[in-house]
């Protein structure tokens, strides 16, 4: 029986998950795989969505068959024990000092190309942010999927629009240009590609808010997962048709560019609010996500218990303050310390791998039958995809053994007096 309001249905789920993939990438991503890769990266696009639909498969029918708001680091646990599952969560909750402060980077950078902000108003911008998806997560969970579904078609829409007003496909600009001698480029390219894919994890969180999650989340699952790799191809051609990429302030302002560039200066707003929006959503169920594992855990004894209350919507209210009050401090650090958006995107892109391959180890012993085989497939995937990060995987691995040491140290503490001889009866 589930512990939280069944409240999500089908069309829900996947402007749920469809905004949290494309947020904060649709609108940059598209055009630092351009500059990476060049027209290769519409192959990297293909590549990256078949990579990504077995891990997609594998968590659709995990979340169906272990619904839980405790996400993939309860499905870790369940196969690997109460120890691994402690670590996989902190390492996903590890993901705030960087992933976060990346995702506000990107959205204050809508309203930049409006307004001539300094540091620190873009800052104020970004803790607004913060305080506006707090206000959203005290309400029921429909609210936010009514929301998110909004945005994905304003999203939809805008790169319909550049579509249509471009005349794309244009005849110079070949959907798969020739590959040969070009393979090279794709590591780097999916190696910053990948963010756009994260947030099925974080969906797996609202496994237990689906009225229906036996059918409802895997097709959600998948049907968002497509919809948003439709959706980025469709943007990088054109990003690549009308060359609005080639450096770190033309990538970030590519979707500005384009609009400028087709409709005119009146157009500004318009791609600032869609943007702004579009990061809003994927961060929105982020947070929703990082607040339910930490409630998850909290009922569950494995976190103080006054963490596990709900608000009268039946919402984790105290969890979610925790998750947005750490997510401000991480900002304000990241801002501080100047940190590049570039950086931040690869370091919280070898935690995600991480989690990933867990939970596809995990799918490996908790699945049957041909779901259990395309699971130990999708973790020979996601092994593959660490080792395209290269260095940047170092920040996970790194991260995940010093969990490790502390957890060790943790256990033995109580330990102490154990070689001692016990007194005798």
């Amino acid at each position: 029986m589930s512990r939280l309001n069944q409240e999500l249905g089908l069309l829900q789920g996947i402007g749920l998950l469809s905004t949290s993939l494309l947020g904060t990438g649709i609108f940059v991503v598209p055009a630092l795989a351009a500059t990476a890769a060049g027209e290769a990266s519409l192959w990297a696009w293909l590549l990256l969505i078949g990579l990504v639909l077995p891990v997609a498969f594998t968590f659709a029918q995990l979340g169906r068959r272990f619904p839980h708001a405790g996400g993939a680091p309860h499905l870790i646990g369940r196969a690997f024990g109460p120890r691994l599952e402690r670590l996989s969560a902190w390492l996903f909750l590890a993901v705030l000092p960087v992933g976060l402060p990346a995702a506000l980077n990107i959205a204050s950078g809508f309203w930049q190309a409006l307004f001539d902000l300094n540091p620190a108003q873009a800052l104020t911008i970004q803790l607004a942010t913060l305080g506006a998806i707090l206000l959203l997560g005290q309400r029921p969970a429909r609210a936010s999927g009514l929301v998110q579904g909004a945005i994905a078609l304003a999203i939809m829409a805008t790169v319909g629009l550049i579509w249509w007003v471009g005349e794309l496909p244009l005849a110079g600009q070949p959907l798969l240009p020739p590959i040969a001698g070009s393979w090279h480029l794709l590591p780097a390219a999916l190696g910053v590609m990948f963010w756009c894919f994260v947030g099925i994890e974080a969906f797996t969180h609202l496994g237990e808010e689906f009225k229906r999650p036996e059918r409802d989340f895997p097709l959600a699952l998948l049907l968002g997962v497509l919809l948003a790799g439709l959706v980025y191809w469709a943007c990088s051609v054109a990003v690549l048709s009308f060359r609005a990429y080639g450096d770190l302030a033309a990538d970030a302002a590519s979707l500005p560019r384009l609009l400028d560039l087709l409709l005119g200066s009146e157009a500004r707003w318009l791609s600032a609010l869609v943007g702004y929006l579009a990061c809003f959503a994927s961060m929105n169920v982020y947070i929703q996500g990082f607040a339910r594992l930490i409630w998850s855990l909290a009922d569950e004894s494995k976190l103080p218990a006054g963490l596990a209350r709900r608000n009268r919507h039946g919402m984790p209210g105290r969890a979610l303050l925790l998750v947005v009050l750490s997510c401000a401090l991480c900002a304000i650090l990241a801002w501080s310390l100047a940190l590049s958006l570039d950086q931040l995107i690869r370091y919280a892109n070898g935690n995600f791998v991480l989690i990933y391959l867990l939970s596809m180890a995990a799918g490996w012993l908790l699945l049957e039958g041909p779901w259990r085989w395309l699971a130990a497939f999708s973790t020979l995937l996601c092994t593959l995809v660490l080792a395209m990060l290269g260095l940047d995987a170092w920040y996970a691995l790194g991260l995940l053994a010093f969990l490790a040491a502390v957890d060790s140290a943790r256990n033995l503490r109580p330990r102490k007096g154990l070689g001692e001889t016990p007194p005798q009866p």
